[in-house]
Formats: structure tokens, C-alpha cells, sequence
């Protein structure tokens, strides 16, 4: 079964994200922080991460470049979920190494078809 690691401090958001990957038949592991994340990164692989960009502490944009820059977790796809949607933030995000960006509210098809393109699993 895919897993996902969902990286989102907004209990709402975690929901309705989750919702849509349940239904979807894949697993999902929900995390509120970067800190929680890199200890899950360390235990478990995830076949893909989704990544809130305004978090407490780190943000993931930083997340993002630890993950890709780091070698025993560089090759997972992370799509960046959030409000902040504006080209000066896909851009950066493209530039951390996030394999996509999806704007809030999550559209469930645009996600669905993003994680499809990612993971060879799905």
C-alpha cells in the first residue's frame, strides 16, 4: 500500500487531506511539524510527502530542502500544499526540489492526479 506523510499543523486541512488519500485506498501518516516529520522520515520511508508550507518552527519550503538535499530521502516526491500560491512561491518551491505545488483548498482530482504522476504505486 502507498504511504503518504502529510505535513499539516491545520486539524481541518489534516481531515479533508486525509479524507481524500483514505478514499483513494492509500495509507496516511499525519504529522503537525517539521521536527515530527524528520523523526517519521527516519523510521519510515514514505512513497510520497505532502508538505504545508507555513508550519511551526521550520517551514516547508526549509523541510523541503532538507528532504532533497538529504541522500536517504532525496528520492521521495514532495508536493507542497498551501495557501501561499503565488508564482514567486511555486517557483521557490520548485527551486527547494518540491516535485509539485498544490494551492488551498485542495482540489481532490488536482491531488489525486499529482500523486499518480509521483509514485510508480498508485
Amino acid at each position: 500500500m502507498t504511504t503518504i506523510l502529510l505535513v499539516e499543523d491545520s486539524l481541518t486541512e489534516t481531515e479533508v487531506i486525509t479524507r481524500h488519500l483514505r478514499q483513494a485506498g492509500l495509507n496516511v501518516i499525519s504529522v503537525t511539524s517539521g521536527e515530527e516529520a524528520r523523526i517519521q522520515l527516519q523510521s519510515q520511508k514514505p512513497d510520497l510527502v505532502i508538505l504545508d508550507v507555513i508550519l511551526p518552527g521550520q517551514s516547508g519550503f526549509e523541510l523541503c530542502r532538507e528532504i532533497k538535499t538529504n541522500t536517504s530521502t532525496q528520492a521521495i516526491p514532495v508536493v507542497i500544499c498551501s495557501t501561499k500560491g503565488t508564482e514567486a512561491d511555486k517557483l521557490w518551491g520548485s527551486m527547494l526540489g518540491a516535485d509539485a505545488y498544490i494551492p488551498k483548498p485542495v482540489d481532490q482530482q488536482a491531488l489525486m492526479q499529482t500523486i499518480q504522476q509521483l509514485t510508480s504505486v498508485y
